[in-house]
């Protein structure tokens, strides 16, 4: 299977605090990999690094074999092919939503108006919001917003597409669109990497998870693996953790 990111002894810092210490792994086409651990543990920051927002210090990321780092790399261009979707929306506040879409196709991919038009009407339709592309972002929920954050990104024709938390600045009730939405698209092939501590979308769609922890990977494995038998004392104390506070949610989930 052909990889599509591959991560390589990547090392980080904030000043003198070391964030990311010597991470590496691989992502395949058509995999989920879910990322999780506890705050602090340099998740976000490891797709900031992926996507060059943040270059490392140290280490490489290579897209599709192509290194990211290279000296005569076209950074611009190869970063337009890894979506990400930011925990806070990121949408311009002064265009409608299918603005918001249409504007990377057309000023990066070099699309009409009418063509990126076309293709962000279908990415609209995609995450169930077709009937909301004439409003602005302050009229949407942040269900509805972080949806078109999505169509955004899919709107690109991404490689990859790295979800940063996307449900942990919405209210519980709108949680469940989010993820099915990207329920949806990881059923159809999208590669993705998701830091999340939604579980529940762990479990469904994820083809592999890993645990951070201070800057470093703790333990990968199936969501079999993690649900069943974590071997790691800290990844069972975590994953006890979230059971304590979503493991309600869960068992419903389960039982139904």
């Amino acid at each position: 299977m052909t990889k599509v990111i591959e991560v390589r002894d990547v090392y980080q810092a904030y000043g003198d605090l070391e964030v990311l210490k010597g991470i590496s792994f691989d992502v395949h086409e058509k995999e989920v990999k879910v990322v999780f651990g506890p705050s602090g543990s340099g998740k976000s920051t490891l797709l900031r690094v992926i996507n060059m927002l943040t270059p490392p210090y140290k280490g490489e990321v290579l897209l599709r074999g192509e290194s990211l780092m290279a000296p005569n790399a076209n950074l611009s261009k190869l970063r337009s092919r890894i979506g990400f979707v930011f925990q806070h929306f990121n949408l311009f506040a002064h265009l409608k939503a299918i603005d918001n879409v249409s504007i990377g196709p057309r000023q990066v991919l070099g699309m009409t108006k009418e063509e990126a038009h076309d293709v962000a009407h279908d990415m609209l339709c995609k995450v169930k919001m077709e009937d909301w592309g004439h409003h602005y972002p302050a009229e949407l929920s942040g269900g509805q917003q972080q949806r078109i954050g999505i169509a955004r990104s899919l709107a690109m024709s991404p490689d990859v597409i790295l979800f940063d938390e996307p449900t942990s600045a919405l209210d519980p009730e709108l949680i469940g669109e989010v993820l099915q939405v990207m329920l949806d698209i990881a059923k159809e092939g999208t590669t993705m990497i998701v830091v999340t501590h939604e579980m529940g979308f762990a479990r469904a769609v994820s083809s592999e998870m890993i645990f951070m922890d201070e800057g470093v990977i703790v333990e990968k494995g199936t969501p079999q693996h993690f649900f069943q038998n974590p071997e790691t004392e800290r990844a069972q104390r975590f994953l006890l953790r979230l059971e304590v506070l979503y493991g309600q949610a869960e068992d419903e989930k389960n039982s139904e």
